[in-house]
């Protein structure tokens, strides 16, 4: 079984994933965009009974652009999320893929907000895609 971890930049605070994603996907909205500096935020969703969490956390709660709310765990120390939960996924934690710093961690199958990506983002072929 594959043991995946997932550490802050100052690694106060971790997370270890047993097992593989139940699904690894890039959000395009623009609340990601903000939340990661980048142009989307890429996770990957493992059940909560297979994730483990070491260290403290300060949480955030947003209200995502359908309504939904997510608490996002960062470190209180360097500021790097390193989960977050959505309370429309009960039992899923979901973990920032760049936590991994593993080149070779599975690539997203699932792409939205794809109305919001940015016209130069190249995709993996075959990624299903929703607006």
């Amino acid at each position: 079984m594959a043991n995946h971890l997932a550490t802050c930049s100052c690694g106060k605070l971790s997370v270890h994933a047993r097992g593989e994603p139940v699904r690894v996907s890039i959000c395009h909205c623009l609340a990601c965009q903000k939340r990661t500096g980048s142009v989307f935020g890429a996770q990957a969703r493992f059940p909560a009974q297979a994730v483990t969490i070491e260290g403290l956390s300060n949480e955030y709660r947003r209200v995502g652009d359908e309504g939904g709310t997510a608490r996002f765990h960062f470190c209180p120390t360097c500021g790097a999320t390193v989960f977050y939960v959505e309370d429309g996924e009960p039992g899923m934690v979901a973990i920032p893929i760049g936590a991994f710093a593993d080149p070779s961690f599975p690539p997203p199958s699932v792409s939205g907000y794809e109305q919001r990506k940015h016209g130069w983002v190249g995709l993996p072929d075959g990624i299903r895609r929703f607006d």
